[in-house]
């Protein structure tokens, strides 16, 4: 199994980074072979989308489609490809997921789906380009607000799943949210993501 980690916060070796490796720990302990590649999102270089739809309009029949820009998501598109499972972290900024994951997402949606999928009055929404099934997980964090009051401010989880699904036909066998971690510290869920990480296998 390729696992493919994607860590949205800008800090290193914080919360976010931290409940990533749990759950990557989580996964090793039931499947010790895995390949795992954890991307930390601030250590490349990927600029925001241009909405140039290259990669919308492209008819290619490959797995994903080229995008316009070079960067360092041309090595990345081949490690999402190669991926059977992902684990998504990110912490919550004004509720939704961070400028460095959005970006990542945006720059995945139409290289990885064509714009086939469609509901009664609308068409053109994403449809995955390849038939390969992945599993995924995903992990928010917030330093201030309490899981208790998640619904409130957690936009992201639902972002992501929504993102995954349609462009790389990923299901979300769940998630978590990692509240008020300035006063209760990350360690506080390190059981919870490592079974997390037991439920993607």
């Amino acid at each position: 199994m390729n696992l493919l980690a994607v860590v949205g916060s800008p800090r290193k070796g914080k919360a976010t980074d931290l409940l990533v490796d749990r759950v990557i720990e989580g996964v090793r302990s039931k499947a010790p072979n895995c390949n795992v590649k954890k991307l930390n999102l601030i250590e490349y270089d990927i600029k925001h989308c241009r909405n140039c739809l290259a990669c919308r309009e492209s008819k290619s029949n490959e797995p994903y489609a080229r995008c316009a820009i070079q960067d360092d998501m041309e090595h990345i598109y081949e490690d999402v490809l190669n991926s059977d499972a992902l684990i998504f972290g990110t912490p919550v900024h004004m509720g939704y997921a961070t400028a460095l994951m959005m970006s990542f997402l945006e720059r995945i949606c139409w290289t990885f789906a064509k714009p086939e999928k469609g509901y009664p009055n609308v068409r053109g929404c994403p449809l995955p380009r390849s038939d390969k099934k992945r599993r995924a997980v995903i992990v928010v964090t917030s330093g201030i607000i309490p899981p208790i009051c998640r619904r409130f401010c957690d936009h992201a989880a639902p972002l992501i799943r929504g993102v995954i699904e349609d462009s790389l036909n990923a299901k979300t066998v769940g998630d978590m949210y990692a509240g008020d971690i300035a006063h209760r510290g990350a360690d506080r869920y390190y059981d919870k993501t490592f079974k997390l990480g037991e439920k993607l296998v």
